[in-house]
Order: C-alpha cells, then sequence, then structure tokens
C-alpha cells in the first residue's frame, strides 16, 4: 500500500501503524487527510478506530480497507462515519480512484459492498411494509379482509373470539390505525394481505 501510495501522483504515506492504540495522538501528529483503515487489528480495532478518529477529527475522511464483506462490520464501520468501504483484493486503480473520489468529498464502496448495503436496506423496507406482523395476525387480517366477522375467522381458525380480539388489537398498534376498515385499507394498499 505504501508503494501504491507512493507511486501515485499526489499522495503521499505519511505514516503507518500496526492497530489504534494510540489513534488520537497519532491523528494529532501526522495529520492525514485520509486513514486507510483496517477493521481486524490487535488491541484496538478499526472500528473503534473509525468512532475515535471521527469523535476527535471529523474532518479526516476514513476509508476502511478489509477482508470482511460481512453486513454487521460494513455497517458498523459505515455508523462510525466511514466514507469508503473496500475490500483488500481491491484492484490498484480502484483504491487510487477511491482515495481520489473520498478525497473531494465523495463516498466509495466496492460494487460488492455497494450490493449488500442495497440488499440490506431493501430488506428493512420489506420489513416496514410487512410492519413486522406475526403470520397468524395477518392471516386474521387477512379473513377479515374478505369480510368475514370475528367469530367466522376464530371458527376458520380454530382460536377463540378471544384471541382473535386480541391479534387485532397487536394488528391495530402495529400498523397505527384505530379501526378493521384502516387496518384493511392499509394492508390491501401494501400488499400485506
Amino acid at each position: 500500500m505504501k508503494a501504491l501510495l507512493s507511486l501515485t501522483e499526489g499522495t503521499r504515506c505519511v505514516a503507518d501503524f500496526p492497530d489504534c492504540s494510540h489513534v488520537v495522538e497519532d491523528m494529532k501528529q501526522f495529520k492525514p487527510d485520509i486513514v486507510l483503515m483496517d477493521i481486524e487489528m490487535p488491541n484496538v480495532d478499526g472500528i473503534s478506530g473509525v468512532s475515535l478518529i471521527k469523535k476527535n477529527f471529523p474532518q479526516i475522511k476514513i476509508i476502511m480497507q478489509t477482508v470482511y464483506e460481512d453486513e454487521v462490520k460494513i455497517f458498523a464501520c459505515l455508523q462510525g462515519g466511514a466514507e469508503g468501504y473496500i475490500l483488500k483484493n481491491t484492484p490498484a486503480e480502484k483504491i487510487t480512484q477511491c482515495i481520489e473520489e473520498v478525497y473531494k468529498g465523495g463516498a466509495y464502496m466496492t460494487p460488492s459492498v455497494a450490493l449488500r448495503v442495497i440488499q440490506y436496506f431493501n430488506r428493512q423496507n420489506d420489513e416496514k411494509k410487512n410492519y413486522n406482523l406475526t403470520p397468524k395476525e395477518k392471516e386474521v387480517l387477512k379473513y377479515l379482509s374478505e369480510g368475514m366477522s370475528y367469530k367466522m375467522v376464530a371458527d376458520k381458525l380454530g382460536i377463540s373470539y378471544f384471541t382473535v380480539n386480541a391479534h387485532i388489537k397487536s394488528i391495530y398498534e402495529k400498523l397505527h390505525v384505530h379501526s378493521l376498515g384502516e387496518a384493511v385499507s392499509l394492508a390491501l394498499k401494501n400488499k400485506i394481505v
């Protein structure tokens, strides 16, 4: 990495460290514009390092360069304030492109990481559209939307009238509605049933 930076016009490596044990002091001393950070390091890891740098030096840009593609680590780094996330097998020209993009105020992710982020948000949207209704609550709502009464739903599902009522109360809370009409309308609009 040091060789790549020294061969890239307009960039230079001002320092490198085995971990983030002294990251605040190191940033004060070397005043980098951009930090390339690994995640897995001894003592103080990169995720903690991102938070420490951003808390004390919000102007310093951070690019995570790691082997990890799992969502937990990606989001921990991005939530900590990292502007870039690239994998260690990223080609040299893409690394320099990433550094330039982040230096200019942008953000950068390798395509496979960007895909993970998009998939995560798509899953979150799907969960929100379903309002976290249980399968039984969806079933109750489906039958009610078909015009069945509480008693008919209870008979159909082999549960008591009071259990149907409890499901309805939970459905109202989760959908933030106050009537069966509102619940059915929202369920049909969002294709919950």
